[in-house]
């Protein structure tokens, strides 16, 4: 069974809208940090892949909201790979809030040579720490 990565945060206030929910554009935010904690752990440094000559991109982003998040909630955002390809990577999150799914969105980050936009394919330590998160249907 593949592991899912959970990162934990609370909600600021300065997150929210004039209704008191979070701004739906900080959930790619919450997305962004968990993948940054997911590298962290899976990975290590991701200073250390870019020195060697890889970084990646966001090529797609999506999000589907599901029920309002507020302000000093704590969440849990839930990380799996959905897809390792060759130079691409499909990321599944998920905010949970009170044990319910508050908002499901995707992420595909395509690998490039640094200081590029070539595609270049996932280095073999990268699908390494990745492969634990990957989700069975891929693997």
């Amino acid at each position: 069974m593949a592991e899912v990565f959970r990162h934990e945060l609370r909600v600021r206030y300065a997150e929210c809208d004039a209704q008191g929910c979070v701004f739906n554009g900080n959930y790619l935010m919450y997305f962004d940090v968990t993948m940054t904690e997911l590298w962290r752990e899976a990975i290590g440094s991701y200073q250390a892949m870019i020195d060697a000559g890889t970084d990646m991109v966001v090529a797609e982003a999506r999000v589907r909201y599901r029920r309002p998040v507020l302000f000093d909630d704590l969440v849990a955002i839930e990380a799996r790979v959905a897809r390792l390809g060759d130079t691409s990577l499909t990321t599944a999150l998920t905010v949970v809030r009170e044990g319910e799914a508050a908002a499901e969105g995707e992420l595909r980050h395509v690998f490039v040579q640094t200081g590029t936009s070539e595609p270049k394919s996932i280095p073999a330590d990268v699908r390494a720490g990745l492969a634990p998160y990957l989700s069975e249907n891929e693997g």
